[in-house]
């Protein structure tokens, strides 16, 4: 049998009954390996994992930047691949992931499997030559589940090297549901909606509408990177947006700087922010982890940020449509247009070795992705989801999760990954931050927009 009809086996049996007996048999066994394995018998299928082989003796290293608890979901969603083949799944967290990677490939020391949480950071490892070009089923997998738009982001130069796994959605606006339904107040599906929401509740509250932060030591700024991104995409359309994220078109171009400065009709505007914090040189000093907190008091009712940032809820947070905290989708001009803004991490390999070529195999499935789904279901204030089109959302038990996937997954959304990890460093991690905070302590837009320019590279 052939590998792509053993994948289409695994994806007959991904329903959640299927992968929770699955992952029932592969924590039974206590870890002691099923065919091929060192002892201790797996009542996982392992039909089809045949492809693989017996890896018996093999281990395969994954370098990360996703610590506990996160990580614990990885390490069990590769148990039926380590109790079918053999092969043992070293998994290895590191916060400083995004220094040591690259540190560990130019000393010719890298792990078999990194998973990389920006393009960016992708093309640098690729430049070291320690990166090896993604196998042909994996290929397959990609242009089965993800499609074009998402290949491209792991493709360097015309070579594909890393297939995407996880993802989050950046285009969303944090609010409570009782404190909407106690005012009258409804969900904006436009721009225009939005601002008349912003000006509503300026003037009847009693509280400054928005709250925002962005100090995150020497990231701070990145948060306005992403208002802005969300942004263009909104004023100029995706295409626009492409050229300008890979300077077709110059950073202080007219749809960047109308960008920006809708961005500023937000958040300089006095009379919107910040609630909890003070006035908007405040947004400077105030961690992006405690921006959106003021609106638990009532001190504040809108808060931009990412679907990960449900984790900064204290727990027991009720967050759901009817509940204290929820977010909704950043509307666009008209409510037919929907572009999202979001971020993603890819599997890129160091080593062309069978096991490791295989696990790669197994986690570009639906069915792996699936499993992490289900892995990462009881995590506090969020799980995990992908743009996966074969994520069974059935899984999903948060409802920030839920919205998350459908926007992903909705055939009409035109999904962008976030600009500044797709520029050049010297833009994206540095400029962009650094000028996106003077512009919040009151450099002009102008200014900021030629300062950003300014920084890109000549070649």
């Amino acid at each position: 049998m052939n590998g792509m009809r053993k994948r289409r086996i695994l994806a007959a049996s991904a329903s959640a009954a299927a992968l929770a007996l699955i992952l029932a048999a592969c924590s039974d066994d206590g870890g002691d390996g099923g065919d091929g394995g060192d002892g201790g018998e797996t009542n996982a299928d392992c039909a089809a994992f045949e492809e693989y082989g017996d890896l018996s003796g093999k281990t395969v290293t994954i370098y990360a930047g996703i610590v506990a608890p996160e990580d614990q979901p990885y390490i069990d969603s590769f148990k039926p691949f380590e109790d079918c083949t053999g092969a043992k799944v070293d998994y290895q967290a590191d916060k400083q992931f995004e220094q040591q990677i690259l540190v560990r490939a130019q000393a010719g020391n890298p792990p078999d499997i990194a998973i990389v949480p920006q393009p960016g950071l992708l093309a640098q490892l690729v430049d070291t030559g320690t990166v090896v070009e993604a196998p042909q089923g994996v290929s397959d997998n990609v242009d089965e589940f993800w499609g074009e738009d998402w290949k491209a982001l792991g493709t360097v130069d015309g070579t594909f090297y890393a297939a995407p796994s996880g993802a989050s959605v950046k285009s969303l606006v944090w609010y409570s549901p009782q404190e909407f339904e106690a005012n009258g107040w409804t969900v904006p599906t436009t721009l225009d909606e939005l601002m008349t929401l912003t000006e509503t509740i300026a003037a009847d509250s009693g509280h400054k509408p928005w709250c925002a932060g962005i100090a995150s030591d020497a990231a701070t700024g990145w948060p306005i990177t992403d208002w802005m991104e969300d942004m263009v995409l909104r004023v100029g359309g995706p295409d626009v947006y492409d050229q300008w994220v890979s300077h077709e078109i110059a950073f202080n171009s007219e749809v960047p700087t109308e960008a920006l400065d809708m961005v500023g009709d937000y958040l300089k505007n006095p009379d919107f922010v910040n609630g909890g914090y003070g006035d908007v040189s405040s947004i400077a000093t105030t961690a992006f982890q405690d921006g959106g907190l003021p609106i638990l008091e009532g001190q504040c009712s809108l808060h931009r940020m990412a679907s990960f940032y449900a984790a900064n809820f204290p727990q027991g947070t009720d967050i759901s449509e009817n509940g204290q905290i929820f977010a909704f989708y950043l509307p666009s001009e008209t409510a037919d247009d929907k572009p999202v803004l979001g971020a993603g991490e890819f599997v890129t390999a160091f080593s062309d070795d069978p096991a490791v070529q295989a696990l790669l195999d197994f986690w570009s499935t639906d069915t792996w992705a699936n499993l992490k789904a289900q892995a990462s279901a009881d995590l506090t204030n969020g799980g995990w989801i992908t743009a996966n089109k074969g994520l069974d959302t059935s899984i999903l038990v948060n409802p920030i999760d839920k919205l998350s996937a459908d926007l992903l997954l909705d055939e009409n959304a035109s999904f962008r990954f976030d600009g500044s990890d797709m520029m050049p460093g010297a833009v994206g991690s540095n400029a962009f931050w650094k000028e996106a905070t003077a512009w919040i302590t009151g450099q002009s837009t102008q200014d900021t927009v030629d300062k950003i320019e300014a920084a890109w590279p000549s070649s």
